[in-house]
């Protein structure tokens, strides 16, 4: 039987390593990995030295992978965000490719695997019902004769497809994912941006129905005191004018008292005219003054009626 080593030889170049190979420096993608608004990663340190040389065209490159137009903001390449989900993947390969070379002894790597039972025949087949490498005496007298095997190599390559194709799978999803929650993030943004404008909308309106408003009271309180201003100035020369009045007719009524103490009827007759004309026309003046004031007092009294009935009639 010959031997087929090539079961035990690892592909130069894997799909999962070429997934997780960065287009600048061509090696395996070195922490942090950072995600492009294209979707596609770079080293951060490869895209920093892109970001260097392009910074004079003001913080503008173009993805290596697809030439999409990268603009970055003043955080520079440390704005954009990491790529979690690919650096966990290559700490996890790099893992599995360390325990793999660890557990295999340097006199193996070069040679395959020996039937524990048939010890000189190597291990060249998989049996499909106990899921296990075997041998191929194992298969002709041995214990597995009556299960349904495969070559070993070709069990080997299918699976390690399967699984290579799986964790390509799953980075793509990720990119998807990555690309969905850039969108959520520029909705979110857009959100924020609109209430904001719509907030800063009705401020603005307010304040001009504000300044409105404003005006409005600073007219209707200078008309309100101008009238009042008026109002005063007549009441307070009515009240000048009726002090004047009152004192005059005090002093006329102090000195018509004195003259009934004239003994001389002859004198009284005199100064009687005098001092009786002068007490009529106080009479006159003050009775006008109280015909005023009860119009004045009923136009009160009539104002309250109205106003009451007015507020009766709205509730």
């Amino acid at each position: 039987k010959t031997s087929d080593k090539s079961a035990f030889v690892r592909p130069s170049t894997s799909n999962l390593e070429k997934q997780l190979i960065c287009p600048v420096c061509l090696e395996m993608y070195s922490k942090p990995v950072v995600i492009l608004p294209c979707q596609h990663n770079l080293c951060r340190k490869c895209a920093n030295d892109i970001f260097q040389v392009r910074q004079h065209f003001g913080g503008r490159f173009r993805c290596p992978s697809c030439r999409h137009e990268v603009v970055l903001d003043r955080h520079g390449v440390y704005g954009l965000q990491r790529n979690l989900l690919v650096e966990n993947i290559i700490d996890i390969y790099r893992q599995q490719e360390s325990s793999r070379l660890v557990n295999i002894k340097p006199e193996q790597r070069q040679q395959q695997l020996m039937c524990e039972e048939h010890e000189e025949e190597k291990i060249n087949i998989y049996c499909l019902s106990c899921q296990t490498p075997t041998c191929s005496m194992c298969k002709v007298f041995g214990q597995h004769k009556d299960c349904d095997v495969a070559p070993l190599n070709t069990v080997f390559m299918r699976q390690k497809t399967e699984l290579t194709d799986g964790i390509a799978i799953l980075v793509a999803s990720n990119d998807h994912i990555q690309a969905v929650i850039s969108q959520m993030e520029e909705i979110s943004h857009t959100i924020e941006e609109n209430g904001r404008r719509q907030r800063e909308h009705l401020a603005n309106q307010f304040d001009v129905l504000v300044g409105i408003l404003e005006e409005r009271k600073q007219t209707l309180v200078g008309l309100i005191t101008k009238q009042q201003d008026e109002k005063l100035k007549h009441v307070r020369s009515l009240i000048r004018q009726h002090s004047d009045h009152l004192e005059a007719a005090v002093t006329l009524v102090e000195l018509a008292i004195q003259s009934m103490e004239e003994p001389h009827m002859s004198a009284f007759i005199q100064v009687h005219e005098h001092w009786y004309v002068g007490l009529q026309k106080s009479h006159l003046y003050f009775s006008s003054i109280f015909r005023v004031l009860e119009i004045y007092e009923a136009a009160k009294e009539n104002n309250k009626a109205r106003i009451g009935k007015k507020h009766g009639g709205e509730q």
